[in-house]
């Protein structure tokens, strides 16, 4: 265990001082140069937008030239260029032009804290179908997974052709990389963005910064769906034997085994006859038992009888009389008049004695 308080840690925000000519002042010793050609789509582009790339690299002392007989592009350095990885970045940058990147983006390259990646894609699938979808797995529906990655990286991103161009920090340009190389190995640049979220997340926190992630970030185990179907006749290699095999007997060996070569022609010929009768009789008999099938009746069922529900039942005279005395107790329905009658009377005398 190494205590915290000795690591050297970078404190937010430093950044490194910028190359200037205090730290070369006499200059280069050798003019150097480097030129890239370019596709002839490009050509228009790069004439409109030539003279700010001129601009760019004057500030940095480096020259450029731009070719359209030849199709090329070349940038050298003068007597005045002081910082000699100036010509470094003014390569990546036609470099850059020259794989469709936007003179807007490209620029960026000139920054100290910017760097660039050309990943060549185009010999890592065999097949032209498998690579163009594998191609479009990495930009996704209407470039939503490069948008993702580019955030999640802090990178641009331009696919085009057989190579992918990153541009950005070199921390994002190493995740970049894995990724695409990723896809074009068929693993979804999804698990990616995943993981690249969760590393993301936990680089806010201070305390794990000294730990292990391995426990947070998911594990993604490869499923064969398909499995290879297997012949349904399999050939078996035999035993290796120096003897070679016995010679097969031939059709006298066999007619002399069965007695038929004695036979004169008109036998032969009598016994063939019968053989071809027998082939045939065996066959009409094959043939009037499958058509005698359709008029076999199939076996019916046995009927069983349903069980007729006893109408007979038991009637109990003792319950039925109870139920006549009970009915006999209590009043049921209306009164009669005439107890009405009394019972209004009774009710009037009532209310006068009170």
């Amino acid at each position: 265990t190494v205590d915290e308080s000795e690591l050297l840690t970078v404190p937010d925000g430093w950044k490194e001082p910028a190359f200037t000519r205090e730290d070369n002042p006499k200059g280069l010793l050798e003019e150097s140069s480097f030129a890239t050609l370019f596709p002839k789509y490009r050509e228009a582009y790069l004439k409109e937008c030539w003279p700010l790339v001129q601009k760019a690299l004057g500030e940095h002392f480096v020259n450029a030239t731009l070719d359209l007989i030849e199709g090329s592009m070349t940038v050298t350095t003068t007597k005045k260029t002081f910082d000699p990885y100036a010509i470094i970045r003014a390569r990546d940058l036609i470099k850059l032009l020259a794989r469709s990147v936007p003179f807007e983006q490209a620029v960026r390259i000139l920054q100290d804290d910017i760097a660039c990646d050309i990943i060549k894609i185009g010999s890592l699938v065999r097949k032209r179908d498998t690579f163009i979808k594998r191609r479009g797995r990495l930009l996704g529906p209407k470039g939503s997974t490069l948008k993702a990655l580019e955030l999640l990286t802090n990178c641009y991103i331009m696919v085009q052709g057989n190579t992918v161009s990153a541009l950005g920090p070199f921390s994002g340009l190493k995740e970049v990389r894995k990724v695409v190389l990723d896809t074009m190995k068929n693993i979804h640049p999804i698990y990616n963005i995943k993981t690249l979220m969760i590393k993301r997340e936990l680089a806010k926190d201070p305390e794990l910064r000294s730990q292990s992630w391995e426990r947070f970030l998911p594990k993604f185990k490869r499923k064969n769906l398909k499995k290879r179907k297997e012949p349904k006749k399999k050939n078996t290699k035999k035993e290796y034997t120096p003897f070679p095999p016995p010679q097969p007997e031939s059709q006298v060996d066999k007619e002399l085994a069965s007695g038929e070569y004695f036979l004169k022609e008109r036998q032969k010929k009598r016994k063939q006859v019968q053989e071809i009768k027998a082939r045939q009789a065996e066959a009409i008999k094959k043939r009037q038992e499958e058509r005698n099938k359709a008029f076999i009746p199939p076996k019916e069922k046995p009927v069983v009888k349903a069980k007729k529900a006893s109408t007979e039942k038991k009637i109990d005279i003792e319950a039925i009389k109870e139920k006549v005395k009970n009915a006999k107790k209590k009043k049921l329905g209306a009164l009669p008049v005439e107890e009405v009658k009394l019972k209004m009377a009774v009710d009037e005398k009532k209310k006068k004695k009170k």
